[in-house]
C-alpha cells in the first residue's frame, strides 16, 4: 500500500499539470514551491513564475492534456501523458516534492506516432499498478537489464529477462517480443542507424511499473531515453518509451543538466 501522503503528492502532480490544460493558475500557486523550482526541461526557464506565465498561452493554443499513468516512488512522482498541442506528443513528467511542494521538474517528448508493428499505441496497454511488495525487486531487475542489455554489458543475458517471446512493446516501430527487438535492431544496423545507452540516471518505481531514465546517442545526437517496464513475475513484461534528442548549448533557456 502507499501511504497518505504519497497518494497526495500524486494528486497534486495530476492538478498541476491539469492546470496547462484549463489555464487556472491555483494549483501551481499551491503545489508549486515560489522559491526553489529547477527545471531540467531546458526549452524552459526555471522558477515557478515560468511556469505561470505560460497558463495564458498554453490555453489560447488549445493544449490538451491527458493522464495515462501515475507512480510514485518516495518523494518523486511520475506521469505518462498525452499532451495535445501543435499534434499529440507522449510525454512522461518527472516531479520531485519536498515538504509536499514540487521543487523540480524533467520530462521527455516525443511525437505519438501510428500503430505499432503489433497494432498498440504509444500510450495504450496495461494501467493498474499492482504487487507493492515487489517494487525494490523490480527496479533491481530494470536496472540490471539496463545495465547488461542495454549498455551491452552482458548481452548474452537478453533471454534471462523475458518469458520466451512473450513481450508487448509500444515503442512505435518494433513488434511484440524479442523476435521483433531483434527484428528492429537488425533494421537499425542496416540502416548504419547506431544507438548507445551510455548512463543511467534514475531508476523510479512502484509495484510493477518502473522507469530508468538514461543517457546516451542515437544516430551520432546526444539522446534522452525514459524507459517505462511493467514486470510480471520477475521477468519484463511490456515496454513503453519517450526518446528524445537533447537541445545544444546555445539554445537552452536554464543552465540546470538534462538529468
Amino acid at each position: 500500500m502507499i501511504s497518505k501522503n504519497q497518494n497526495e503528492l500524486v494528486l497534486k502532480a495530476i492538478a498541476v499539470l491539469e492546470s496547462f490544460e484549463s489555464g487556472n493558475p491555483e494549483a501551481i500557486t499551491a503545489y508549486v514551491n515560489p522559491n526553489q523550482y529547477i527545471q531540467h526541461n531546458q526549452s524552459l526557464s526555471d522558477g515557478r513564475a515560468a511556469m505561470l506565465g505560460a497558463l495564458d498561452h498554453l490555453k489560447q493554443i488549445g493544449t490538451k492534456v491527458s493522464i495515462k499513468r501515475a507512480l510514485v516512488d518516495a518523494d518523486y512522482v511520475v506521469l505518462h501523458s498525452v499532451y495535445e498541442f501543435f499534434g499529440p506528443k507522449i510525454i512522461i513528467d518527472i516531479f520531485r516534492f519536498e515538504d509536499g511542494l514540487i521543487v523540480e521538474h524533467w520530462d521527455n517528448m516525443q511525437e505519438m506516432e501510428g500503430k505499432t508493428p503489433s497494432n498498440h499505441t504509444m500510450i495504450d496497454g496495461s494501467v493498474m499498478i499492482k504487487d507493492i511488495d515487489k517494487t525494490d525487486a523490480n527496479k533491481q531487475l530494470v536496472k540490471s537489464y539496463v545495465e547488461n542489455i542495454l549498455f551491452g554489458k552482458n548481452p548474452g543475458l537478453l533471454a534471462s529477462y523475458f518469458y520466451g517471446d512473450n513481450y508487448i512493446q509500444h515503442s512505435p516501430h518494433i513488434a511484440d517480443g524479442l523476435s521483433g527487438l531483434h527484428a528492429a535492431l537488425q533494421a537499425l544496423n542496416e540502416k548504419n542507424i547506431k544507438f548507445e545507452y551510455t548512463h543511467l540516471h534514475q531508476v523510479i518505481g512502484q509495484g510493477d511499473f518502473v522507469l530508468a531514465v538514461s543517457e546516451g546517442l542515437f544516430n551520432g545526437q546526444e539522446t534522452a531515453f525514459y524507459d517505462l517496464f511493467r514486470v510480471e513475475n520477475e521477468k519484463i513484461a511490456e515496454h513503453w518509451d519517450v526518446i528524445e534528442a537533447i537541445l545544444p548549448v546555445e539554445k537552452r533557456k536554464n543552465s540546470n543538466s538534462r538529468f
